[in-house]
């Protein structure tokens, strides 16, 4: 990747105010790259926010950066657990802010960059202080989503609000939901109305990058197509030969779970990676549905508008995030 490195543009010190360029969108539309020049350009360093790279030797299946990628720019919140440990979304804005914090205090401003909208939403604007999680109670909820789509509508009863807000597919959130219902006895969308996602701990904006469907599932298809050519099923071996089985929660997420199924027999390689590809297209969609519903979110198409997302990001940080929310 090319990349053009500027001299790093550090904050005055007197002030050293958090300035935040959270850059998001569906995944394989460019997050990544973009977010490289943007780090590059203003001396920044880039915090993840992506639900699957915090974990370590999930590497191939995650599009973790590559360690040519890291050296352009300083990379945090990547592999910081076991995929064996339990971590949340509270865990995560904790490892964030402590991030964000250092940075900072370097005099340098931070590039916020992944898919996971509500990691992202967690950095920005806080979350509601609901029961910590409770591995029992979710490994029963797990077994009785039996057909696929039970668990959802179980959520529909009891807190109609939030079903239709998180989709059946999105199983982690459907169990979340039904984790603090069942631990509080009040309904998840209950908690967060309360909370109302209104800290401001940061100077942020945020950049969304999209692309038209049919280029995204061309860039989606091209790129499990490499994660298989670079070996995502030796990465899936090795990860249950250091005890890292396919029951847990990493290793049954996109790609992973797809090439079990065909280092277990189940299936085709050729079967694996069409379904991976038609899930992962799914996954983007429901990506992008949570972004659009944030109205700070300025959106540029990845295939024309990239340079002109680098100059709104120089743009607000050269201003020291005057105004915050939409760039102009």
């Amino acid at each position: 990747m090319s990349v053009e490195v500027r001299a790093p543009a550090a904050m005055s010190p007197p002030e050293r105010t958090p300035l935040v360029v959270a850059v998001v969108g569906p995944t394989a539309v460019g997050k990544t790259a973009l977010a490289l020049r943007i780090a590059a350009a203003v001396g920044g360093e880039i915090v993840g926010a992506d639900s699957r790279q915090v974990y370590r030797y999930l590497d191939i299946g995650t599009g973790k950066p590559a360690a040519a990628e890291r050296a352009i720019a300083a990379h945090h919140a990547i592999d910081v657990v076991s995929p064996d440990e339990p971590f949340d979304v509270a865990d995560y804005r904790g490892l964030a802010r402590q991030a964000i914090a250092g940075i900072t205090a370097r005099g340098r401003p931070v590039v916020l960059c992944g898919g996971s909208g509500l990691y992202v939403k967690a950095v920005l604007r806080g979350l509601f202080c609901g029961p910590k999680a409770d591995p029992a109670l979710r490994r029963r909820l797990e077994a009785e989503d039996v057909p696929p789509g039970t668990l959802h509508r179980r959520l529909g009863d009891c807190d109609p609000e939030a079903a239709a807000r998180i989709h059946w597919r999105d199983r982690a959130r459907v169990i979340r939901a039904l984790e603090v219902f069942e631990l509080t006895g009040r309904p998840i969308s209950t908690w967060q109305r309360g909370h109302g996602f209104g800290e401001m701990p940061y100077r942020s904006t945020t950049i969304g990058l999209i692309r038209d469907r049919d280029a995204l599932r061309a860039a989606i298809a091209g790129r499990c197509e490499e994660m298989v050519r670079l070996g995502l099923p030796d990465e899936v071996r090795a990860l249950w030969e250091r005890g890292y089985g396919p029951e847990l929660a990493p290793l049954r997420t996109l790609g992973y779970r797809h090439m079990g199924m065909y280092i277990r027999g189940e299936c085709t390689l050729a079967a694996a990676l069409a379904d991976m590809v038609g899930d992962t297209c799914r996954y983007a969609k429901r990506q992008l549905t949570w972004f659009r519903h944030d109205a700070e979110v300025s959106w540029f198409d990845a295939g024309t508008d990239a340079d002109a997302a680098l100059q709104a990001a120089r743009r607000f940080v050269g201003s020291g995030g005057e105004g915050g929310g939409p760039v102009p």
